[in-house]
This record gives C-alpha cells, structure tokens and sequence, in this order.
C-alpha cells in the first residue's frame, strides 16, 4: 500500500508557558513531528533553533507552512512573550496567519482520550508560585466549565467538584500540588503530562477551517497576572 503523502494544511505550533519548550508540526490535525527542550531560561536561545531544525527534518521550507499556532497563556511570563513574539515575526516574514489558544487547553488536551473513557473532567494546572496554579475545568468533550484562574491550592480545592466525578489533573502545577489533591479517590494526578506542543492540532486544524485567525498588530500574550520584577535587597539600597 502506498504511503500516503500529507497535503497540508501545514500548521506550526508553538508552547512556551513553562519551562518546557516545544514545536510541532501538523497536517491538519495529523501530528508529522514534534521537538522539544526542558531547560529553565532557554526559551529566546533555543527556540528559533528548534523550529529550523523540526521543518528540515520534515523537508518542509517555511514558506509551505500555512498558518503559525501558538500556545497564548496564562504561564510563564517570559515564556510567553518570546513564543508569541517569535509566531508573530514568523507570520510577518511568511505572510501566514496566527492561531492563538489558551496554554491550558492545550494542556488539558493530552487527557482528552482517557477523561472521554472514564467520563471526568479535567483540571489543567500550571506552575505559578508557591502553591499558587493558574487552572480551569474542562468536562470529557473539552467544553469550558469555569474561567481560568490564579488558585492557591489547599486542602479545601476542588473538594465538592471531587464528591460527585472524577477528576484529570495534570501539568507542572498539579505535580507540585499532588499529595493535596489525591487526598480524595476521584483526584487522578498526570504528574508526567505535561505542557507540548503535540497536543495542539486537533483544536488548531479547527481554527484554521474557521479562518479564527489573531490580529497580528494588537495580539499579546494573556499573562493573567500582572508581571512583577523583583530586585534583590542590595540593588534596592543602591
């Protein structure tokens, strides 16, 4: 049998929320590769590097891609700004539009497949500060079911949601918050998933078949919460 080709649409996708950077490359929904690095601090040094290295692999000239997705937040407020800034400047350059997503639902879709099986919700959760996640709910079919929110995770969270269902949580938030929540026989904690790329197609191939496109000149990253640069106590003495 001969292998198929893939046509297109050739969409890149770009997710920078957390620590974890990654591009991958669709047609349509279909995933034809993906990279990815794990390294704090690395986003502006390495992630120009990567979407070069991912469309030679896949013997694919930038100006074949379609349309630039990226992952808009909430996150990493760095992470954010260079992966929106590097989409834009690739949609400039080539001419192609930009797709934007919530960093979370793009999370919350790698549980897509087993929150449909076992009829839960799920609960993407990424790290902001102490015990503080930005989350959201989402039931099996990936209808939004609360806003997204900056939450300080106790013992008291999602505790009515957790008497009546189940509960996918997953993400670098919901690692650091795991003994809290699988306090309760309905929490499952996907400590290992956590933020790619890879899960975006299926939601991106969507948009780009609606033409829900971003403006290029007024799109910014939703950081959520307001940035704030801290100094240390000697710099603020002199």
């Amino acid at each position: 049998m001969k292998e198929q080709v893939p046509t297109g649409p050739f969409l890149l996708c770009i997710e920078t929320a957390t620590m974890v950077g990654s591009v991958a490359l669709f047609s349509g929904s279909q995933l034809l590769g993906n990279l990815q690095y794990r390294r704090a601090k690395s986003h502006a040094r390495l992630l120009t590097p990567m979407i070069k290295t991912l469309l030679e692999d896949l013997q694919l000239a930038p100006e074949k891609l379609d349309g630039i997705a990226v992952a808009k937040g909430p996150g990493s407020y760095t992470g954010l700004r260079v992966g929106v800034s590097t989409a834009k400047g690739l949609c400039m350059a080539l001419d192609k539009p930009l797709i934007a997503m919530s960093s979370l639902e793009a999370l919350a879709w790698q549980a897509h497949t087993l929150a449909k099986r076992i009829d839960a919700w799920i609960c993407p959760m990424l790290d902001a500060r102490r015990m503080e996640v930005y989350c959201t709910l989402f039931d099996a079919e990936l209808q939004a079911q609360q806003i997204i929110e900056a939450k300080i995770i106790d013992e008291t969270s999602f505790k009515e949601l957790l008497t009546t269902r189940k509960v996918i949580f997953l993400g670098d938030g919901a690692a650091k918050c795991q003994e809290l929540l699988e306090a309760s026989p309905n929490a499952i904690v996907l400590a290992d998933l956590l933020s790619n790329a890879s899960s975006m197609g299926q939601a991106i191939a969507h948009k780009f078949e609606a033409q829900d496109f971003e403006a290029l000149v007024n799109f910014e990253p939703f950081y959520l919460k307001d940035f704030v640069a801290t100094k240390s106590r000697d710099r603020l003495r002199g």
